[in-house]
C-alpha cells in the first residue's frame, strides 16, 4: 500500500491541478475545458496590454470555504467575485479588453509565488499578507484590508494560556509558506534571546487553507495554530471548541492585498484602481465580507462534534472491511463521508441507499453479492467491495501506479467504469498521461466526478491526523486514562 505522504502529495497536486480553470465552469462547454488549458497553462509574462492581447489574466488563488470554491459547480468565494467584478471593470474599456476574461487558477499555497515569477499566472489573489520577505519577490496592490492582527488559537489539545510567553517549548501548526510562520520564526529568536525555549514550528500539508488547520485545532489533532483576526471571528462561531486569544497578537495591523510581477506596471496600476473601489470598507468589500466571513452558509467541518462522533463509531467496521480488500480504511472511511455525512437513512434520487450510495442493483450483482445493503454494516461491506471490484476488474494494469489505481477506482465509483475508460482515452488523445488522474484524466472528466475525488483525499487528510492524535494519546496513555 502506498505511504500516507503519497496520497498527500497526490492530493496538492489534484487541487492544483483544476488548471481547466473551475472559475470557466459556469460559461463554457465541457469540452473547452482541456482544449483551452495548454494555452491557459503555458509560461508567459507581460504587461496588461500583452493580456489584453492574449485575451486573459490569470489569478492564482486557493481553494478555501471563503476564497473560492464551488457549490454544486458554482464557483463561489470572495475572490471570485472580485475576479468577476475585476474582469467587467476591464471590459468597459473596450477595444482590445472587449472580450479579456479574467479566470482563477487554483494552487497549493506554495505553489503561488513560484506559479507568478514563473508566468503560468499573472496575479495572486489568496488572502496574501504583506510582509518584507514576499515584498521583496513581488509587487503587492493597495491593501484590500488593514488592521488584521494575526492571533493564537488553541483547542482541546493546546495550552491553556495567558500571555505569549506560554508558548515556551509548545508546538505551533502552521503553512510553511505562510506569513504565520515568519512571525513564529520572529517570535522564537526573541525567545531565545530572552532565554526562553522557542516555540516549535510544527509545518503541515501545504493543501490545508487556515479554515482547515482551525478545524483539525478544534478537533484536537493540532494544539495550536495563528490566524488572521479577519477569518477568526466566523471560525469561532462554527467550531465552538476553538480559543481565538485576542489578547495574543504575534502581529498587529497586518495588510492584506494582491501580487503581481514587479514588471507589470500597467496591471499594477489598474488592480489599484480596482481595490480603492472594492476594498474592506467599501460597498462592495462589505457585503462581499458579510457574505463570506459572517454568513457564509457554505462552510462544512467533517470532524466536528457529530460528524467526528460517527466517524468513531463507524472506524472499527470500515478497518474490518477494509482490511479484508487490502484498501484503507481511512480512505473508505472519507468515501463514506463524501457520499452521505455517513448518514445510512441517506436514499438519493436515482435510488442509491445509505453511507456509501450504492445502488441495490450493484449490491445484488454476482461480483458484489452482498444483500440488505439498508444494513449500516453491510452497506459499508458492499461499498468497500464494489470499490475492490473496480480496482480488480478495471484499473489492475501493470503501468499504473498503485495511487493512480485508487484515484481511478474513486473516479469509476462516482461516474461508472465506463466513462472513465472514455475519459482516459480522450485524454491519450489530447497528449496527456492516460494512466495519470490528477492533472491529466482529471481535465477532462466532468466536474462533479473532479471534485468528488478531490473532496475524498482532503477528507482522508483531515481522518488521517485525527487517527494520528488518537493514536499518539493511546501511546501516552495506553491505559485510556
Amino acid at each position: 500500500m502506498r505511504d500516507a505522504t503519497m496520497i498527500c502529495r497526490a492530493l496538492q497536486q489534484g487541487l492544483a491541478a483544476t488548471l481547466l480553470m473551475l472559475a470557466c465552469a459556469a460559461m463554457v462547454p465541457e469540452r473547452s475545458w482541456a482544449e483551452e488549458a495548454e494555452p491557459l497553462t503555458a509560461p508567459y509574462t507581460g504587461d496588461l496590454d500583452a493580456m489584453a492581447e492574449r485575451g486573459v489574466i490569470r489569478v492564482g488563488s486557493t481553494f478555501s470555504r471563503t476564497n473560492f470554491f464551488l457549490d454544486a459547480g458554482v464557483p463561489r468565494g470572495m475572490v471570485w467575485e472580485a475576479v468577476e467584478t475585476f474582469e467587467r471593470q476591464l471590459r468597459a474599456r473596450g477595444g482590445a479588453f472587449a472580450d479579456l476574461r479574467v479566470v482563477i487558477v487554483p494552487l497549493a499555497r506554495d505553489a503561488l509565488f513560484d506559479a507568478l515569477a514563473g508566468g503560468q499566472v499573472d496575479l495572486l489573489a489568496a488572502n496574501l499578507s504583506i510582509t518584507p520577505e514576499r515584498s521583496a519577490q513581488v509587487a503587492f496592490s493597495a491593501p484590500l484590508a488593514t488592521g488584521i492582527r494575526e492571533l493564537v488559537v488553541t483547542g482541546p489539545s493546546g495550552p491553556v494560556l495567558t500571555s505569549l510567553d506560554e508558548l515556551a517549548g509548545q508546538p505551533v501548526h502552521v503553512r510553511a509558506s505562510s506569513s504565520y510562520r515568519e512571525s513564529l520564526e520572529r517570535m522564537q529568536r526573541e525567545f531565545r534571546e530572552r532565554g526562553l525555549a522557542p516555540p516549535e514550528i510544527v509545518a503541515v500539508d501545504e493543501l490545508l487553507e487556515t479554515e482547515d488547520i482551525l478545524e483539525l485545532v478544534a478537533a484536537g489533532v493540532y494544539p495550536a495554530t495563528i490566524a488572521d483576526s479577519s477569518l477568526t471571528g466566523l471560525w469561532r462561531e462554527v467550531l465552538p471548541a476553538l480559543v481565538v486569544h485576542d489578547d495574543l497578537v504575534l502581529r498587529d495591523d497586518v495588510a492584506i492585498a494582491w501580487a503581481m510581477r514587479p514588471d507589470a506596471v500597467a496591471l499594477k496600476t489598474a488592480v489599484d484602481a480596482f481595490v480603492r473601489e472594492h476594498r474592506r470598507g467599501t460597498l462592495f468589500g462589505n457585503v462581499i465580507i458579510r457574505r463570506y466571513l459572517q454568513d457564509n452558509p457554505w462552510v462544512r467541518n467533517p470532524l466536528s462534534g457529530a460528524d467526528r462522533t460517527r466517524f468513531d463509531e463507524l472506524s472499527a467496521l470500515f478497518r474490518h472491511y477494509a482490511e479484508r480488500y487490502e484498501i484503507d480504511w481511512l480512505l473508505s472511511a472519507a468515501q463514506g463521508y463524501q457520499e452521505s455525512r455517513f448518514d445510512q437513512s441517506l436514499v438519493s434520487p436515482v435510488g442509491a441507499v445509505g453511507i456509501m450510495q450504492l445502488l441495490p442493483t450493484t449490491a445484488a450483482d454476482p461480483v458484489v453479492g452482498i444483500p440488505e445493503i439498508e444494513n449500516e454494516e453491510q452497506n459499508i461491506h458492499a461499498g468497500i467491495k464494489y470499490k475492490n471490484v473496480l480496482l480488480k476488474r478495471y484499473f489492475d494494469e501493470p503501468e499504473l501506479d498503485p495511487l493512480e489505481r485508487w484515484s481511478f477506482a474513486l473516479a469509476a465509483y462516482n461516474a461508472g467504469p465506463s466513462r472513465i475508460r472514455q475519459y482516459r482515452q480522450r485524454a491519450a488523445e489530447m497528449g496527456l498521461d492516460r494512466n495519470r488522474w490528477f492533472r491529466n484524466v482529471e481535465l477532462v472528466s466532468n466536474r462533479e466526478t473532479r471534485t468528488y475525488v478531490a473532496n475524498i483525499f482532503k477528507y482522508y487528510l483531515s481522518y488521517r491526523e485525527y487517527q494520528r492524535r488518537v493514536e499518539a494519546l493511546k501511546t501516552v496513555r495506553p491505559d485510556g486514562g
